[in-house]
């Protein structure tokens, strides 16, 4: 089955509006041994909000350019949005490719 789904995100830096198909969400595994911290912004510069545990999974729910990072799959300047105000650099996550795997953010 699958269902549209519109979703308004309120945060620091205004409001965005998502729009996805259900069925096409999926979790992404957090390179192993890492432990990922979740920034509110897409970017270096944004606190910290949370901090992922080892062997943690993330929902990407959109994707938007920010700092570049180096990790363990490569240099990028791509963030996931993985929740309501919290990014994580796409470089630590196993999305199998090199560019954007989700819409971006709006």
């Amino acid at each position: 089955m699958s269902v549209d789904h519109v979703e308004e995100r309120d945060g620091t830096s205004g409001g965005e509006t998502v729009t996805m198909a259900a069925s096409a969400l999926r979790s992404y595994a957090v390179a192993p041994g890492v432990r990922l911290n979740v920034r509110s912004g897409p970017g270096t510069g944004y606190g910290i909000v949370r901090v992922l545990p080892e062997g943690a999974r993330v929902t990407i729910f959109c994707q938007r350019p920010g700092t570049t990072v180096a990790g363990p799959y490569g240099t990028s300047n791509i963030w996931d949005n993985i929740a309501d105000g919290e990014y994580v650099a796409d470089s630590y996550v196993a999305t199998g490719s090199d560019g954007y795997v989700r819409p971006r953010c709006a």
